[in-house]
């Protein structure tokens, strides 16, 4: 009699959701590092991870994980840098608050960002306001360089180890970084519709300073899934600006992955039902953080019905780990999440589990934990 072979390892598990092959077991991945961060900063973690690192939360509660440097002190597989004709300078403001300026010959970018109490910097004053800054980012982007650090990636895979498939995400799409990271949305809406043939030549910009990056993580030939960390929703573009300036990117830059064997997936979260009917067209595997009723504007079953057979991960609402919900509202979701989408699933919390989440929001955590190992079914 042949001995058994030994149970798979959540990072050999995580890698089967995206091949398509047998899955034995549902693989449980919150995204838990924002919490765990909050906690040991400023509220202090609950009696029983006392002393604990993350990592052993983590195996404590029979997690999976997902990203090798979101919250874990590992450094970003991405580096971005400047040439040196680019001089870039930082002031700390008497409030707190960070300025930093990037100079062009045709003009500074000033960016002022505040650090919120959970020590994330956010950005309070964009830096690319007017017609005039266009030109500035452009000449910037031309002298941006994106690049892959295998050492960098290494050592977070190492850090994640067996709880998963070592992940981490790509530099936004020219358009969500115009609009998230350089611009105040409706000042973006305004280049659009002022000086569009400036904007696509940003656009342009943008772009190409990726190339670098894509075809080093293509020629490395170690990693095996990518996210794209794009934070689509809802009230960030229209689906008519989604099929011009989305779309074609997306069938690019995923294509070129896809084409060297490398798994993709996308961050579409918040309100999305605008973007059902494009979701299972395309061109990732996978689809992360589609937010569910209560807390999003869609429904599982709508979901099921528009991803066609992509990957989801996550589909649990946060809220529902907070205490204003019951148990059970938690219960029938998780066990109608995996009857719509398991064995194409990486479940998990859309998007994070929330930083203010108590002790009996940990225990719906470790009951999901029991569910997807069997033991609370």
């Amino acid at each position: 009699m042949e001995p058994e072979s030994p149970p798979l390892t959540k990072r050999e598990l995580n890698l089967r959701v995206f091949q398509g092959a047998e899955v034995p077991r549902i693989l449980w991945q919150p995204r838990m590092e924002p919490w765990f961060a909050w906690h040991e900063e400023l509220g202090g973690l609950p009696e029983a991870f006392q002393g604990m690192s993350l990592l052993e939360v983590y195996d404590d509660l029979d997690l999976s994980m997902r990203y090798v440097h979101y919250y874990t002190g590992m450094p970003d597989p991405v580096v971005q840098s400047y040439t040196e004709e680019v001089g870039v300078r930082t002031e700390r403001l008497p409030d707190g608050d960070l300025v930093t300026t990037r100079e062009t010959p045709h003009g500074d970018l000033v960016e002022r960002s505040h650090e919120t109490v959970d020590k994330t910097w956010r950005t309070v004053d964009f830096p690319v306001k007017t017609r005039a800054d266009l030109k500035c980012l452009k000449w910037l982007f031309e002298r941006t360089v994106y690049t892959f650090s295998p050492d960098n990636f290494e050592q977070g895979s190492r850090f994640v180890a067996d709880r998963g498939e070592p992940q981490f995400w790509v530099p936004k799409s020219p358009y969500q970084a115009l609009c998230q990271q350089w611009m105040k949305l409706d000042d973006f809406i305004y280049a659009l519709a002022d000086a569009p043939d400036e904007v696509v030549e940003v656009m342009r910009a943008i772009d190409d300073s990726y190339d670098t990056l894509y075809e080093q993580i293509v020629a490395y030939g170690d990693v095996r899934i990518v996210n794209f960390g794009e934070n689509i929703h809802d009230q960030l573009l229209s689906p008519a600006y989604f099929e011009r300036y989305l779309i074609p990117w997306y069938e690019k830059r995923a294509g070129q992955f896809r084409e060297n064997g490398i798994f993709t997936h996308v961050h579409v979260d918040g309100y999305y039902k605008s973007l059902l009917p494009y979701l299972a067209g395309l061109p990732f595997d996978g689809i992360e953080a589609l937010t569910p009723l209560p807390q999003g504007d869609v429904s599982l079953e709508e979901t099921k019905e528009h991803i066609g057979d992509k990957v989801l991960l996550d589909g649990i609402p946060a809220v529902l780990f907070l205490p204003y919900y019951e148990w059970d509202e938690l219960i029938e979701c998780v066990e109608r999440v995996v009857e719509l989408f398991h064995p194409r699933l990486v479940l998990g919390i859309s998007d994070e589990l929330p930083e203010g989440v108590d002790e009996s929001g940990i225990e719906r955590v470790r009951w999901v934990s029991d569910y997807c190992d069997g033991s609370s079914r």
